[in-house]
């Protein structure tokens, strides 16, 4: 639950001059989110970035002089969405009654004409729906950062692949909202193509979009590898069933989803090697695994896959 957001003008009605606000900013009770709107600092504090863009979104919809939206990446909040990567210092709005946009002090306004369908409420505030929501993010971000979102909220169930593929059909052939007004739809169409709700969480839609932009071989997402006689062995982040590889992602945040009761983080990463293990010994597939690390040197990572993939071939 985030902070209530505390506006100049509810304060000064309240007995607290600005002498007062400034006095209760400088001292470390409240801070200044923008101009004329502020929050508990200790609740500020507690929070990460993602959050922090949150009440500052919120700030500008209680102040907005018209009626706005929350949009493109300002909707993430709200929507429980990942916001790895995204430029998180300028808040973006759609304006509701169509007329052009600005951009001023931080915050972006958007011209867009909204139908039904299009806005909804998430945690009491305006927001614009999921499927405009991914569209409008592919104007904004790059393919790896809107990969990243587009899967989670296939995953999450938020959407369907269907719905955003019909709501996109709808922008381009309304000749009142046309492609004109919405850049990079060769984005769009990649990502209509490639996003897949089988794929978990930051660091795995990373490793997709990594094996698509080196032209690797298309892997298969959460892929369960079986024994001779058909038993159960695991189920893995990525394989190439062809070629009897499959890759794990090796994030801390994924063993602390697999946490069991009682389980450290050190106890998931030494049961989940252990599974590794056991499937390459028992089917004689083999395994690489990435991390973070690996993510940012993705031309050396890929070379790693490939010469995996492509071994026995190699050594012919």
């Amino acid at each position: 639950m985030l902070a209530p957001i505390q506006l100049r003008r509810q304060l000064v009605a309240s007995g607290i001059n600005d002498r007062t606000i400034r006095r209760l900013v400088e001292g470390g009770q409240l801070h200044k989110l923008r101009h004329g709107a502020y929050v508990d600092h200790t609740a500020w504090g507690a929070l990460g970035e993602e959050g922090r863009h949150g009440l500052l979104a919120r700030a500008v919809l209680a102040q907005a002089k018209t009626e706005l939206t929350l949009s493109h990446l300002s909707s993430l909040p709200d929507w429980g969405a990942p916001m790895w990567g995204l430029g998180l210092s300028t808040v973006h709005v759609t304006r509701t009654d169509g007329k052009a946009g600005r951009k001023e002090a931080g915050v972006q306004q958007h011209r867009g004409r909204l139908v039904a369908g299009d806005i909804t409420t998430r945690n009491g505030v305006q927001v614009t729906s999921a499927e405009r929501t991914l569209i409008e993010l592919t104007t904004v971000a790059d393919l790896e950062r809107c990969l990243v979102v587009w899967n989670h909220f296939l995953h999450a169930g938020l959407t369907t692949i269907e719905k955003v593929h019909a709501r996109y059909r709808a922008l381009a052939t309304d000749p009142a909202d046309s492609m004109e007004h919405w850049p990079d739809t060769l984005t769009t169409d990649l990502l209509l193509r490639l996003s897949d709700r089988r794929v978990e969480g930051v660091g795995e839609s990373r490793t997709q979009c990594l094996c698509w932009l080196q032209r690797l071989p298309k892997p298969v997402p959460q892929f369960e590898v079986r024994d001779a006689n058909g038993n159960l062995l695991g189920r893995v982040d990525f394989a190439w069933p062809a070629h009897k590889v499959f890759l794990e992602f090796d994030g801390m945040v994924k063993y602390q989803r697999l946490l069991r009761e009682g389980e450290s983080a050190a106890d998931a990463v030494i049961r989940e090697k252990r599974r590794e293990e056991r499937i390459c010994e028992r089917t004689g597939w083999r395994c690489i695994r990435i991390t973070w690390a690996d993510l940012a040197y993705p031309e050396r990572t890929a070379m790693r896959i490939r010469n995996m993939l492509f071994a026995d071939s190699a050594t012919a």
